[in-house]
């Protein structure tokens, strides 16, 4: 009898799938430079479908976490599928966008959404933010039809992307002029209450949509309710919202299902 092993069952890795994307989402980069951190990052664009067509220019939203933004072919169980998305929500009337995302750092990713030192390490998100303000939007306005004004670009993410997120609106708010903000890891940076006082005024006509779940924890619904107040302390600013979902969890499901609301409340 003649028996071989060909391999040992602990070493076999599954192949990784050919993901296939719409033929209007596109990478930009995969080695952009980011000069503030001296890293590269790859960077996705989507495309509304009339672009290839027209000469209009567009609004932009700038979105982290890239990796699970775009809906892919075989599916994911991890993205936001934000361009089928925003493709339906346009078939109903809604504005068109721009949409930019740039994938985290994988492991440095606690560190790069962080803008202040905490248990993980050195915070890099201030220089994170700079970069989002200073390198990518200037080159994405350059290269591509867009409305660059403040009123015309908006910036989310979720967990450690919403923290940055914040933290980039309220730092560069000449800048962005909208922001969704999803489930943010407020409990690493309780430093973001000072930043957002300080700014305060700075942010009273922007446009903010907070939103997390109550299966998220009481720190969670708690830690938002804050900021909120800061923000909106008399909840008279239709501006800024949040929005407490019962059956919401700290997962990508969640978010991708919270994007419309977010993408009608910027973009109409």
């Amino acid at each position: 009898m003649d028996i071989r092993i060909e391999n040992w069952n602990d070493t076999l890795k599954e192949p990784k799938p050919d993901y296939q994307f719409g033929d209007h989402v596109h990478i930009v980069d995969k080695e952009f430079y980011l000069p503030q951190l001296d890293k590269h990052r790859q960077v996705w664009i989507y495309l509304p479908k009339s672009y290839k067509d027209s000469e209009k220019k567009y609004p932009v939203l700038y979105m982290q976490d890239g990796q699970n933004l775009f809906h892919a072919k075989p599916a994911r169980n991890n993205e936001w599928a934000v361009d089928t998305t925003v493709d339906n929500l346009i078939r109903e009337g809604s504005q068109e966008m721009i949409i930019v995302g740039i994938d985290h750092g994988e492991d440095e990713r606690l560190k790069e959404y962080n803008p202040y030192d905490s248990e993980n390490g050195k915070g890099e998100g201030k220089a994170y933010a700079k970069f989002l303000a200073e390198t990518l939007k200037p080159f994405i306005d350059q290269h591509y039809r867009t409305l660059p004004d403040v009123n015309n670009t908006a910036i989310a993410g979720s967990s450690m992307g919403g923290l940055i997120t914040l933290f980039a609106i309220a730092a560069y708010a000449d800048t962005f002029g909208s922001a969704g903000v999803f489930s943010p890891a407020l409990w690493l940076a309780p430093q973001i209450y000072d930043h957002i006082a300080e700014r305060l005024s700075g942010l009273q006509n922007h446009k903010l949509f907070f939103v997390a779940g109550d299966k998220e924890g009481n720190e969670m619904i708690n830690n938002i309710k804050k900021v909120y107040s800061l923000l909106n302390p008399d909840g008279k600013n239709e501006r800024i919202v949040f929005f407490e979902r019962e059956d919401g969890k700290h997962t990508e499901w969640f978010w991708h299902r919270e994007f419309e609301p977010f993408y009608k409340f910027i973009a109409g």
